[in-house]
C-alpha cells in the first residue's frame, strides 16, 4: 500500500510560541528589508502641492509620440559645448548622472556625455523646493537624465570636470533610471592605470568557508591593513603615498561590456577603431581601389589551415571564412585589378593570448601589378602613413584621453616606410645576441625583440619585413626567383608586433595545383579557386590586416580585447 501523506493544517498553532521563536520571526523581515535596500533605490513619491512639481519628477517612456516637427524645435546643447561663451544662458542638457554629492540644502550633480563631464549645482530656494533637492538624491548613478539650467562661470577651476562652467539647474528629469547597484564603480573603471597587466586574471571566488561572491575590483594586498596603518602614519608625518587603488578586472569589464564601453578611454578606443577604417576606405577609394563583400560560408579552407570553424550546410561540409583571400584573387582574375574588403574573419585557434581573438575584423586587400611585388608593398607603406597621419591629425583628443587611463609612448613613423630583407633582420637579432634560424619564422618574443632593435636604430616604431621562408607561408605564395627556400612575401609590423601579412600570389594555374597538393589540400576543395586560373589571370599581391591590431598597438594598448566591442575569443561566446 502506498503511505497516505498526512494532511498539512493551514490554522495558526495554538501552542505558544517561545521568546526566541518570536525574535526570529521580529528579525527577519528587518533583513529582508535590508537587503532589498541595497539591491534597488528607495522609491520616491512627489508631493503633489510641491511648489516645484511640475520642474521634476521621471518622464513618461518616449514611444515616439506626438508631433515630430514641434520635437525638432527642442534645442539641446552638448556638454562638450558648454563654455564661458554661454555664461548666463539657459539651456537644455540630456547626459548620464556620473556622480552626486547632496547634503542638506544644496546638491552637486556631474553630468557626462561621452568624454566630457560639467558640474551641476541646486541649491534650496525659490527656485528648487526641498523636495526636488530629495528627488535629485534619489536619482541612481548611470541614469539618463535632461536638466534644464543656466549656464554660470564659477571664476574658479572646477576640479574633476572637463567643462569650467557650472549648472545652476532649474528643472530635472529622469528620462531611464538605471539600477542603483551596478557591477562596478565608473569612477574604479575609469581610474589611471599605468601597469595594465593589473587588470588582468581572472575573479577569484572566496576561500572556504565564506559566501561566494563575484568581484568587480582588484583585490588588495594580502597584508592591506598593515599598510592602511602605515598610510595614516605617513598622512600624520605630511609624507603621504598614494593609497592602494582599486582597479576592475578586464573579465568584469568585458561581462558587463555596455557599461564598460560607457569609460571615456573605451569610447576613445571604438572612435579610433572607427578611424582606423574610415582612412583605410578613403586611401584605397582614392587610389582607384573596389569595394567588394565575399562569401563567409565557404567550401574549404582559405588558408591551408585546420583551424576553421567547421559546420554543416544543407548537409554538406562547409567552414566559417578565416579570410576572403581565394575570392579578392578571384575578383582580380575577374578584371577588378584593385579590390578591398572590411569583414570578419573567424579562426578557431585556442590561443588565449592578448593578441588574438576568434572573431575579429579583417581589412583585406588585392591588386594587379606590373612587374615587381614591390608596387604593391610601396602603396601599402603609404597607406599606413596615411592613416597615422590622418589619426595624429584628426584624433587628438581620443588619443588623449586614452592616454590619460593608459599612459603609452606616442608612435612614431617614417616616410617612406623602413624595409627590411627577412636576413637583414636575422642578422640584426643576431648582432644583438639572439640566434634565428634563417629557414623559419619569427617567433613572437623575436618579433618583439627586432621591433625594439628597429626602434632604437631606425627612429620608427612601424616598418616592413619582406622576404620571407617558404616554412612560414601558406601554398599560394610566389617563392622567390633567386632562392626557392624563399617568398616574395611581407609582414609589416607595429611596436614589434605584426599586423600585416601578405605576399605575392602564385598566379600559374599548374603551380598553384602543385602547391596546394604539397600542402595537403584537397584539390576539390579549391576547384572554383583554381578554376579561376584558367583564363590569363595577372600577377597580383595584397595582404591582410587586423583592425584592432593596429588600433592595439597605435595607442599602445596591451589586451586587444579593449579594442574590439565585444570579444569572441576561446573562453568567450557572451555577451
Amino acid at each position: 500500500m502506498e503511505k497516505k501523506e498526512e494532511p498539512v493544517s493551514t490554522e495558526a498553532s495554538t501552542e505558544p510560541e517561545t521568546k526566541d521563536e518570536t525574535k526570529k520571526k521580529k528579525d527577519k523581515k528587518p533583513k529582508k528589508e535590508k537587503k532589498e535596500k541595497k539591491t534597488q533605490e528607495e522609491a520616491y513619491v512627489k508631493d503633489p502641492n510641491d511648489p516645484c512639481a511640475s520642474k521634476f519628477g521621471d518622464m513618461d517612456l518616449i514611444v515616439s509620440k506626438g508631433d515630430p516637427k514641434e520635437a525638432a524645435k527642442v534645442i539641446y546643447t552638448p556638454v562638450s559645448d558648454l563654455n564661458e561663451s554661454l555664461d548666463g544662458k539657459t539651456v537644455r542638457v540630456r547626459a548620464r548622472l556620473h556622480n552626486s554629492r547632496i547634503k542638506g540644502k544644496i546638491g552637486f550633480l556631474v553630468l557626462r556625455e561621452n568624454f566630457y563631464t560639467v558640474q551641476g549645482l541646486m541649491d534650496v530656494g525659490p527656485d528648487i523646493s526641498p523636495g526636488m533637492l530629495k528627488y535629485a538624491k534619489a536619482i541612481p548613478k548611470e541614469s539618463l537624465i535632461e536638466v534644464v539650467a543656466t549656464v554660470k562661470d564659477p571664476k574658479r577651476d572646477i576640479k574633476g570636470c572637463s567643462q569650467k562652467v557650472e549648472l545652476a539647474i532649474q528643472e530635472i528629469r529622469t528620462v531611464s533610471r538605471c539600477v542603483a547597484v551596478l557591477p562596478f564603480q565608473m569612477e574604479d573603471a575609469m581610474r589611471r592605470v599605468v601597469n595594465q597587466e593589473i587588470e588582468e586574471g581572472e575573479e577569484k571566488p572566496e576561500e572556504k568557508g565564506h559566501k561566494k561572491k563575484e568581484k568587480g575590483r582588484k583585490e588588495g594586498k594580502k597584508e592591506e591593513k598593515k599598510e592602511e596603518k602605515k598610510e595614516e602614519k605617513k598622512k600624520e608625518e605630511g609624507n603621504e603615498e598614494e593609497k592602494k587603488e582599486i582597479h576592475v578586472l578586464e573579465v568584469t569589464r568585458l561581462n558587463n561590456r555596455v557599461l564598460d564601453l560607457r569609460v571615456p578611454a573605451n569610447q576613445a578606443l571604438m572612435k579610433i577603431q572607427s578611424g582606423v577604417g574610415k582612412y583605410y576606405r578613403e586611401f584605397l577609394y582614392n587610389n582607384d581601389f573596389v569595394e567588394i563583400h565575399s562569401p563567409k560560408i565557404n567550401p574549404g579552407v582559405s588558408e591551408g589551415g585546420t583551424q576553421v570553424f567547421k559546420l554543416k550546410y544543407f548537409g554538406r561540409d562547409a567552414c566559417l571564412a578565416q579570410s576572403p583571400q581565394l575570392y579578392k584573387q578571384m575578383g582580380v582574375c575577374g578584371d577588378l585589378t584593385r579590390v578591398f574588403e572590411v569583414a570578419p574573419a573567424f579562426r578557431a585557434e585556442d590561443s588565449n593570448t592578448n593578441r588574438h581573438l576568434c572573431e575579429f575584423t579583417m581589412l583585406d586587400m588585392e591588386m594587379a601589378f606590373k612587374s615587381h611585388y614591390f608596387e604593391v608593398v610601396d602603396l601599402l607603406g603609404e597607406m599606413f602613413n596615411y592613416i597615422f597621419d590622418q589619426l595624429a591629425k584628426n584624433y587628438k583628443k581620443e588619443l588623449a584621453v586614452v592616454n590619460e587611463q593608459y599612459p603609452f609612448e606616442p608612435f612614431i613613423w617614417r616616410t617612406p616606410a623602413l624595409k627590411l630583407d627577412f636576413l637583414e633582420g636575422v642578422k640584426l637579432l643576431k648582432e644583438a645576441g639572439i640566434n634565428q634560424n634563417p629557414l623559419e619564422d619569427l617567433s613572437s618574443e623575436s618579433e618583439k625583440a627586432l621591433g625594439a632593435i628597429v626602434r632604437k636604430k631606425f627612429d620608427t616604431d612601424f616598418y616592413i619585413l619582406y622576404r620571407y621562408p617558404k616554412s612560414a607561408r601558406p601554398f599560394y605564395t610566389m617563392r622567390d626567383p633567386l632562392d626557392e627556400n624563399y617568398t616574395n612575401s611581407y609582414d609589416f609590423f607595429m611596436r614589434g608586433e605584426e599586423v600585416t601579412s601578405g605576399a605575392q600570389r602564385i598566379h600559374d594555374g599548374k603551380m598553384l595545383a602543385e602547391s596546394a597538393t604539397k600542402a595537403g589540400i584537397p584539390l576539390e576543395t579549391i576547384r572554383d579557386y583554381l578554376d579561376a586560373f584558367k583564363y590569363g589571370p595577372p600577377p597580383h599581391a595584397g595582404c591582410g590586416i587586423g583592425l584592432e591590431r593596429i588600433v592595439k598597438l597605435f595607442c599602445g594598448i596591451r589586451n586587444i580585447r579593449k579594442c574590439i566591442m565585444f570579444t569572441r575569443d576561446p573562453k568567450r561566446l557572451n555577451p
